[in-house]
């Protein structure tokens, strides 16, 4: 390059006095800073250096972000910064989380759009009118006492005991909790927007309510229930029941997924390989694993061939509440479980539908699959501890490579 001419095309007058000056051909950065050096030697010119370019960072700022490793670390997480440099989502992608309904979060407020409650049995509802189905999708805990779990004529006899789990809070904290409003965390599409479907009560939720509450969250009309004026785009079930995906389970699946709705659901706790548990077990869903902060295979977490990717799932942060049976103080807390997995991957969704609205499901879940990082070479070759599925997904790769797809 040196001694060669170089081709001024264009003067532009500037700011401050200077001019930027556009050349005719592309340089590289070292070929830049000699010409740049060459003009600067003019005793006439003042400086002289390279237009360099500056590219967005997009991070957001909130306090408890650096406590979030499962999005950060370069060997267990999801590369999520680099999807958010692309993308933080859309308000017109909406997520379903199909759960126990939500307490009123300060970190997840601004992104709730209005749910329903499907929970038909009255006692298992546990709704302050002593009704079952109705438009309240808040949570009003889902506590069990050791006398309801003994209790020969309890509905919950048999029940496990224990206090209010508070799951779809937590679940649609990791989701999309807001970014940049100064507390707490941020979600992993933190300007999309959450539908809250309740259908989980006292000691779990019936099969019937979760198909209902599918369909309505896909904009698909339910009988005695109004129509859902802001269906979703993905639907994240963090639940399982103990059996083979059946007629009516999988007649859902197909139902939400043909009118493109992508499902994401949780692989399950059981540690086992292809385990029998619905709605992982579906033709047609993402089903998701659990892995830990070494990028290994969560202990607890199923695996085998339905299971399409894994996610961090083993000591994640996310929204709470500390009440033992009612709502009380919002907080933080970490947990554990391919619950908490599966919506990292649906708010990965979310980034990709906002940056392409025209992926199908099939089409979202070939690049999830496609560009997930598989396991390190150190533990590949045991399935007792590389991830499940293809490996754990990388946001950043799956939203670029949602970008190059067209007429998906």
């Amino acid at each position: 390059m040196a001694g060669a001419r170089v081709a001024i095309t264009d003067v532009t007058a500037l700011s401050g006095g200077t001019s930027r000056l556009e050349l005719a051909s592309a340089l590289s950065g070292d070929d830049a800073s000699r010409i740049a050096k060459a003009f600067a030697a003019d005793r006439d010119v003042e400086f002289a250096e390279p237009d360099q370019r500056a590219f967005a960072q997009s991070t957001p700022t909130d306090p408890l972000l650096a406590q979030q490793w499962n999005y950060f670390d370069s060997q267990a997480g999801i590369e999520l910064p680099a999807a958010w440099d692309i993308t933080q989502g859309s308000s017109g992608v909406v997520t379903a989380v199909v759960d126990s309904g939500y307490v009123p979060h300060p970190d997840l407020i601004a992104n709730v759009v209005p749910g329903y409650n499907f929970v038909s049995n009255a006692a298992r509802s546990n709704t302050n009118n002593g009704l079952g189905r109705g438009p309240d999708a808040t949570d009003p805990g889902d506590w069990v006492t050791t006398d309801e779990s003994v209790e020969n004529n309890s509905p919950f006899n048999g029940c496990d005991a224990h206090d209010s789990g508070w799951h779809g809070t937590r679940v649609a904290g990791l989701l999309g909790a807001s970014a940049n409003n100064g507390i707490g965390i941020a979600g992993v599409s933190p300007y999309g927007k959450i539908l809250p479907v309740r259908v989980l009560g006292k000691c779990g939720g019936s099969q019937s309510d979760i198909i209902d509450g599918m369909r309505w969250a896909a904009g698909i009309s339910v009988p005695n229930v109004p129509n859902n004026s802001t269906p979703a785009r993905i639907i994240n079930l963090s639940l399982a029941g103990p059996a083979a995906c059946g007629f009516a389970m999988q007649a859902a699946v197909d139902d939400v997924t043909s009118r493109g709705v992508t499902v994401v659901v949780a692989a399950g706790n059981k540690g086992l390989s292809s385990a029998p548990e619905w709605p992982a077990n579906c033709r047609g869903v993402i089903a998701v694993g659990s892995t830990d902060s070494t990028g290994r295979r969560a202990w607890d977490s199923n695996f085998g061939t339905n299971v399409a990717v894994s996610a961090p799932g083993q000591g994640v942060l996310s929204t709470a509440n500390d009440g033992k049976t009612i709502a009380q103080r919002y907080t933080y807390l970490t947990d554990s479980g391919t619950s908490f997995a599966a919506p990292q991957v649906a708010g990965v969704a979310s980034l990709m539908l906002a940056r392409n609205p025209l992926l199908t499901p099939a089409a979202i879940r070939q690049i999830l699959i496609a560009t997930a990082r598989p396991a390190q070479s150190s533990f590949a070759s045991a399935c007792n501890v590389r991830p499940a599925g293809a490996g754990i997904v990388d946001a950043s790769a799956a939203v670029k490579a949602a970008g190059a797809v067209s007429g998906s």
